[in-house]
């Protein structure tokens, strides 16, 4: 053991902790306030207590649901042994009535040791359940029903949940229903006689906070003391990884990261290759770790579209997100050609092609699904006229445009004067230190801060006022939710008795 490596040793440590979901999820059941803490109270009293419950945990996919039940339902069996029986459905395979009774009926049988007969009818098997939740109810030992999917279970004429809490109304049984569904109102999809057997307790199951995906991080990765690691080499590790997680650019790592995907699963793939990609020569996990982990696990194929694109597919790319920020009532192929041929007016740029060129780069992005047409309507109608819309953000043709080599300067140029704030301290930055935009109030701001493309003439005196109104926000109110969002900032200036408008698009680019 002597002559082994220590860095290996520790790679080792830290992918058996990432592949181990009891260690993740026992960092969540330190909160006293925690669903871990509430679930373990609502299944143990119903085994101290012998009383019956139901519960539904709700959230989507990825957030633990099904890690932290199964952590509950571990440590409860070794406190109480042999005084919980877990029987465990699953709505993709049991949401047949007949097909789950007989599954319930296997799964009781193999628990305590009697024979099952594949032949019993719909029944049969019922009547199997109710003795068998009596006899366990008398013994003082509860039987714990998980159905996975549970919105699946409520199809049909819901027999199944029916009979499962119409038993549990009896005072001999002992028994849990814990569904686990990822859509919020499954107790809704519940028939009346159903809804009115059940206890109507609910668990919500979010992704984590950044406070939250940070600390679990450092709970991961730093190398525990007692270890057969050599104590020098793990006070350097947990020094070093400490700094890293201080650093500023490791944050922003973790939040392009959780801005598309927050979940703890998500997490772990990335933290998995981080880990992979640890220099074992000189024993420690840095920065660019992380930095390489992040494009192994996050597929952009529209990047990588973009990475092929021609410079007259980027300039029309271009062109229709100056239309968009434009709010042009109408964007189709002859739209485009026009502002095309402004920038070429403007700009007098050598990249000037054809119309016949153009219409093939157009049709070109539109088999690449960079762009669609807005409707299916007009099928017989010629392509240069039907309104299209793009399907990427700004900060991915800003993105695009940087990893393409052969971008010209124009563009970059351009798309920057369409860059618009994305958060309230870039808004200040433009001289609006006093405004709430948070709040939805107006404020006089001084021309200067004007964009270029909104006014012509910076040394007319005038003032503009601006209204935020922002869709959504998340609970720090630093970033926007999750999701696709399309927000407005309304901004109108006045010069003399001259009224005009500027929209600056605010899209929140997160899963597709």
């Amino acid at each position: 053991m002597g002559q082994e490596n220590p860095a290996e040793l520790a790679q080792i440590i830290i992918r058996s902790r990432l592949s181990n979901p009891s260690f993740i999820y026992s960092f969540f059941s330190q909160f006293p306030d925690s669903n871990y803490s509430k679930l373990k109270y609502i299944l143990s009293s119903s085994v101290t207590e012998a009383c019956n419950n139901s519960v539904l945990l709700l959230g989507p996919r990825g957030c633990g649901k099904i890690a932290v039940l199964e952590l509950v339902l571990e440590e409860l069996l070794k406190e109480h042994p042999d005084m919980i029986s877990v029987i465990k459905l699953n709505g993709l395979l049991h949401s047949d009535n007949n097909c789950a009774l007989k599954e319930i009926s296997r799964q009781l049988c193999l628990e305590h040791q009697l024979l099952f007969s594949k032949m019993a009818s719909f029944d049969d098997n019922s009547q199997f359940l109710l003795s068998m939740l009596r006899e366990c109810g008398l013994a003082h030992k509860t039987i714990v029903f998980v159905l996975e999917e549970f919105d699946l279970f409520t199809q049909g004429k819901q027999r199944l949940l029916y009979s499962l809490l119409d038993a549990m109304q009896s005072v001999s049984s002992q028994a849990v229903v814990v569904g686990v569904s990822c859509r919020l109102d499954a107790d809704q999809l519940l028939e009346k006689r159903v809804r009115s057997r059940f206890s109507h307790r609910k668990l919500l199951f979010l992704p984590p906070s950044g406070k939250d995906l940070h600390s679990l991080v450092e709970h991961i990765l730093l190398l525990p003391t007692d270890s057969r690691l050599p104590n020098d080499y793990t006070t350097a590790f947990n020094a070093k990884l400490l700094n890293i997680l201080a650093d500023e650019k490791f944050k922003g790592i973790i939040d392009t990261l959780c801005y598309s995907d927050s979940t703890v699963g998500h997490l772990l793939r990335f933290l998995f290759s981080a880990v992979c990609h640890m220099d074992l020569k000189s024993g420690f996990i840095s920065v660019e770790n992380f930095k390489s982990a992040v494009p192994s696990i996050q597929r952009q194929p529209k990047m990588e579209a973009l990475k092929d694109c021609s410079i007259l597919e980027l300039y029309i790319l271009v062109c229709m997100k100056r239309l968009e920020v434009k709010e042009t009532e109408l964007c189709n192929f002859n739209s485009i050609m026009k502002e095309y041929k402004s920038i070429h007016d403007t700009f007098q740029t050598s990249d000037y092609y054809a119309r016949n060129v153009c219409l093939r780069a157009f049709e070109h992005l539109l088999e690449r699904a960079l762009i669609s047409f807005e409707d299916n309507r007009g099928h017989g109608q010629s392509a240069e006229f039907r309104p299209v819309k793009l399907l990427i953000s700004w900060h991915e043709i800003h993105q695009g445009l940087k990893s393409n080599r052969g971008c010209p300067a124009v563009l970059h140029k351009l798309m920057d004067r369409e860059a618009f704030p994305k958060k309230p301290q870039d808004l200040k930055d433009m001289g609006a230190s006093s405004l709430p935009l948070w709040q939805g109030s107006n404020a006089t701001l001084p021309t200067s801060s004007l964009p270029q493309e909104a006014v012509g003439f910076e040394s007319t005196p005038c003032h503009w006022n601006v209204t935020a109104d922002w869709a959504a926000v998340d609970r720090t109110g630093s970033t926007p939710m999750h999701g696709r969002l399309l927000v407005f900032l309304s901004v109108s200036f006045s010069v003399s008795k001259n009224i005009f408008r500027y929209g600056l698009p605010y899209r929140a680019t997160g899963r597709p």
